[in-house]
């Protein structure tokens, strides 16, 4: 759509469409900048994806990290992102992400009180035998923070994925101290400490809160000490461009009107993928993959990617996903799996009774073998034993599982690994012949098939207290098995953009005014991920780069 400046409703120097930590990040450089911003939001929340993700920011040699005395060389960090990314991506773009993280991370914390991090100790790079790699990773998080402090805007924030008890708030750093509750005693005492902790927030009436929506409320109090204006319910309809192409503004709804905001210095679209567009999904991922189990914000359908396409803008990366080996409630909610797929007790196989690869190998790649592979769905088994040890889908030891989940047929038990098979359709003869083989590999300390356990990822939500913290024999019934699919944390494709930022066309020409980040941009992390963290880190900078550009034009 083109537009003249006499039709304008709103005029601001910079638009961000998003309220994830990526368009968040954005329009406080641009405020920083001196840029008269604002951000809308399609939801009547803000927070996107960012606020039920665990809100991990992976930026190496930040700030937080610099204090812990974890710095890195810059070769060594290139050399990781080479073994990763490959020349998947731009190496301009691979160079922008390595040299302004830092200043970036630097740069909220310069904004105030507010962004505050800790280093997630010892959460391994998610590929730390390769060059470069970090066994105890590189990956913070936003410390816990008071709700209260948001005033009204507490309300508006999005929930969580899962409710919690109230006062209790849990880390990254907690979480995987926590599962080893029946194990250890550091575990135990980190329980103590979690339980003290709630009464504590009770008491004094605080609402405190961590993860991904500690981040965006961080951010928000930032932005609100900035004086940038957010209008929630205010989805974006369209781009404006001029004759030659380049962006002018957009028109959104916003109290059930259109209205054309005028962008001087720019829009920036921060959007999120196109994780719940069921015609995009079919249209551009594998086939497995097609199906809608994603964890990702359901307001994310491509709005922003769409919005680009028809301006002219160049995609890519649309074929992949930042991929999750999840299961689907009865309810319809999916349910991410990370630290179970470590639990020593257990095994994931297909529906020909088979193991196809590490159980315990970072989640993009689990899913890339499943899918490479035709092993959708499958089936996460494990014994008796695992279940008073370790927790499952949120479950935790000595508690049932939901009958609501035998019921639908999402878990099933049995006696034996035979009588387990018969009743999810697998071979009996192959599912024990891979329980015989995985329990002979457990006994040695060596998964002779996929090398389980030897990646220091592998062994991170694993039990300490075994001497292979990822493998010990299943033989101990009755036997489980949890229906498995392959879900995803959002897409992985999307505008194509330079080391600004600037969102390109198929020749490589600059659309002017237009920029892109996150989930609504192809991921400079190309078809893998580096760490925890390594979506919302990425957002985050380019977003700080694009603002930045913009505020210099």
């Amino acid at each position: 759509m083109t537009g003249k400046q006499q039709d304008w409703d709103t005029e601001v120097d910079f638009l961000v469409v998003g309220s994830g930590a990526g368009g968040f990040s954005a329009a406080l450089a641009a405020a920083d900048g001196g840029l008269d911003t604002l951000v809308i939001e399609k939801a009547n929340v803000y927070g996107g994806s960012t606020a039920l993700s665990g809100g991990g920011v992976w930026v190496p040699n930040n700030p937080t990290l610099l204090r812990e005395g974890r710095g890195d060389t810059r070769e060594d960090v290139r050399a990781y992102l080479d073994a990763v990314v490959g020349d998947r991506v731009p190496s301009k773009n691979i160079d922008a992400f390595i040299d302004e993280g830092p200043k970036m991370l630097k740069f909220l914390e310069d904004c105030g009180p507010h962004l505050r991090f800790q280093w997630c100790t010892g959460y391994s790079d998610y590929h730390p035998e390769a060059p470069g790699g970090r066994p105890n990773g590189r990956s913070i998080e936003p410390l816990p923070v008071d709700l209260r402090k948001l005033g009204a805007d507490e309300e508006s924030l999005r929930s969580a994925a899962l409710a919690t008890p109230p006062g209790l708030y849990i880390t990254s750093k907690d979480f995987v101290q926590l599962n080893m509750v029946m194990r250890t005693w550091k575990a135990r005492r980190a329980a103590l400490k979690t339980g003290f902790n709630a009464v504590k927030a009770i008491l004094l009436r605080r609402h405190m809160e961590t993860l991904g929506r500690a981040l965006i409320a961080r951010l928000r109090l930032a932005l609100n000490d900035a004086g940038v204006p957010v209008w929630l319910s205010t989805p974006m309809q369209s781009l404006i461009n001029d004759d030659s192409g380049a962006v002018l503004g957009v028109v959104a709804e916003r109290n059930g009107k259109s209205t054309r905001i005028r962008a001087r210095k720019g829009v920036l679209l921060a959007t999120g993928g196109f994780e719940h567009n069921q015609d995009m999904r079919k249209q551009y991922l594998p086939e497995g993959g097609r199906d809608d189990y994603s964890a990702a914000s359901t307001d994310n359908t491509g709005d922003g990617i769409i919005a680009g396409e028809k301006v002219g803008a160049a995609v890519d990366l649309m074929d992949d996903a930042w991929w999750m080996p999840s299961f689907q409630l009865p309810g319809g909610q999916a349910v991410v799996m990370v630290a179970e797929r470590s639990i020593p007790q257990a095994i994931i196989v297909d529906q020909q009774g088979k193991r196809f690869t590490n159980e315990a190998a970072p989640y993009v790649t689990f899913v890339h073998d499943q899918l490479a592979g035709g092993h959708e769905p499958t089936w996460f088994i494990f014994d008796e034993r695992a279940k008073k040890r370790y927790p499952v889908g949120g479950v935790m030891p000595g508690m049932k599982f939901p009958q609501a989940w035998f019921d639908s047929g999402l878990l099933v038990t049995a006696p034996t690994v035979a009588e387990l098979a018969d009743k999810i359709g697998v071979p009996a003869g192959a599912l024990g012949e891979t329980v015989d083989r995985f329990n002979g590999f457990a006994r040695n300390g060596r998964d002779e098939d996929f090398h389980r356990g030897v990646s220091a990822y592998d062994n991170y939500y694993g039990d300490p207290s075994l001497p292979q913290p990822v493998l010990d024999v299943l033989d101990h019934g009755p036997f489980y098995a949890l229906r498995m699919r392959a879900g995803d944390l959002g897409t992985k494709g999307g505008l194509v953009y330079d080391e600004h930022a600037r969102v390109l066309r198929g020749d490589g020409t600059v659309i002017d005014g237009l920029y892109a980040v996150g989930n609504t941009s192809a991921a400079v992390m190309g078809n893998d991920y580096a760490g925890a963290g390594a979506t919302i880190g990425p957002a985050m900078v380019f977003g700080y780069i694009g603002a930045r550009h913009a505020a210099a034009k």
